[in-house]
C-alpha cells in the first residue's frame, strides 16, 4: 500500500505554515476539499477516486492535521480560512468550486464571506451551523450540561467529558477507542474496509489541535443570531455564489437542528438535498448518492 507522505504534496505559506495537500489531475472543473475534526485530506480518498474525470481534485491537510505543520496555535476558524486563501493563491488555482465536510464546511463558508468573487461554487457537507458548533459542559455522569455552556479556551481544554478524554485516546493511541467513538459516532450504518479503517485511525493519530478546534468552533458566528459567545455580523450574507447543503438524514454529529440553522441563514440562496439513510460521513454510507449530488450540483 502507499505510504500516506508519499501521496502528497507541501508547500510553504508566506505565514510560515506548511501545508500538506493531494492533487488528482482531470479536467478543467477544479474542485477544493476542505476535510473537518478528526480528519485529513486521506478520509477524502473515496470521493477522490470515483468522482468524474472532468474535475481537478485538491485536498488539503489543514494547519495541525496530516502532515502540515501546526508551528502557530489557530484561535478561530478564520485561521484555518485564511491558510487557504494563502495555499490557493500559492498554487494559483482559480475559478474552483469549494466543498467542506463538518468543520470544513465552517472553514469553507468563512472563506467564502471573507474573500468573495475566487469561489464559484460552495458545497456543504454534514456542515457545522452558520452560528457554530456550541461546546457545553459536561455532567458528572457525563452527560452533556447544555445549560452551561462554556466560554474560554482553558474551560475547554480542561473539559473532562469530551476534550480531555478524547485527548487520552491520542495521546495513548488508544487505536480501539477511537474506533469505538467512530462506530458510535459517525459510522453507524456502514464502515471503511479493515484497511481503509486502520489507515484512518493512523491520520486521526496526527491531530495536533483537538482543543483549539472545539474551541474555535465554539466561538464560529457568521450569522445574525448572537449566541452566548460571540455576535453575530451576518458575515453569511456575502455568500451570493449557488450553495449546496447536502446532510444525512440520521447525522448524530451535526443534528438536523443545525442544518437548519444553515438553511435559515442562507435565507433560500442554497439548494438542500437530504442524503437518504446516511449519517455523519456519507463518504462511507453511501458514496454513489454523495457523488451524484456533487456531480449534479457542479
Amino acid at each position: 500500500m502507499t505510504n500516506q507522505q508519499e501521496t502528497l504534496k507541501k508547500i510553504n505559506l508566506s505565514n510560515g505554515e506548511t501545508i500538506a495537500y493531494r492533487e488528482k489531475s482531470g479536467g478543467e472543473e477544479i474542485l477544493i476539499l476542505v476535510h473537518g475534526n478528526m480528519t485529513s485530506s486521506k478520509h477524502w480518498d473515496v470521493l477522490i477516486e470515483k468522482l468524474d474525470k472532468r474535475f481537478t481534485v485538491y485536498a488539503p491537510d489543514l494547519r495541525g492535521f496530516g502532515q502540515s505543520s501546526y508551528h502557530q496555535r489557530i484561535q478561530h476558524i478564520k485561521d484555518f480560512s485564511d491558510d487557504l486563501k494563502l495555499w490557493i493563491e500559492a498554487l494559483g488555482l482559480k475559478n474552483f468550486s469549494l466543498m467542506g465536510w463538518s468543520t470544513g464546511g465552517a472553514v469553507a463558508m468563512q472563506f467564502c464571506a471573507d474573500y468573495p468573487g475566487l469561489c464559484q461554487r460552495l458545497i456543504l457537507l454534514a456542515s457545522a451551523s452558520t452560528r457554530g458548533y456550541a461546546f457545553f459542559d459536561t455532567n458528572l455522569d457525563g452527560t452533556p450540561n447544555y445549560s452551561n455552556r462554556l466560554l474560554t479556551l482553558e474551560e475547554v481544554e480542561n473539559d473532562k467529558g469530551k476534550t480531555l478524554a478524547m485527548q487520552w485516546l491520542y495521546d495513548t493511541k488508544n487505536r480501539d477507542g477511537l474506533k469505538a467513538v467512530w462506530n458510535a459516532l459517525i459510522y453507524t450504518h456502514n464502515q471503511p474496509t479493515q484497511e481503509q479503517y486502520e489507515a484512518y485511525i493512523d491520520d486521526m493519530l496526527t491531530q495536533r489541535n483537538l482543543a483549539d478546534v472545539y474551541y474555535a468552533l465554539n466561538t464560529f458566528n457568521i450569522s445574525a443570531v448572537d449566541n452566548e459567545v460571540s455576535i453575530g455580523h451576518n458575515e453569511v450574507a456575502k455568500i451570493q455564489i449557488p450553495t449546496l447543503i447536502l446532510y444525512g438524514e440520521r447525522d448524530y454529529v451535526v443534528g438536523e437542528s443545525m442544518t437548519n440553522e444553515i438553511i435559515e441563514d442562507f435565507e433560500g440562496r442554497a439548494q438542500v438535498v437530504k442524503l437518504s439513510n446516511c449519517g455523519h460521513s456519507a463518504l462511507i454510507d453511501d458514496l454513489p448518492q454523495l457523488v451524484e449530488a456533487v456531480e449534479h450540483f457542479i
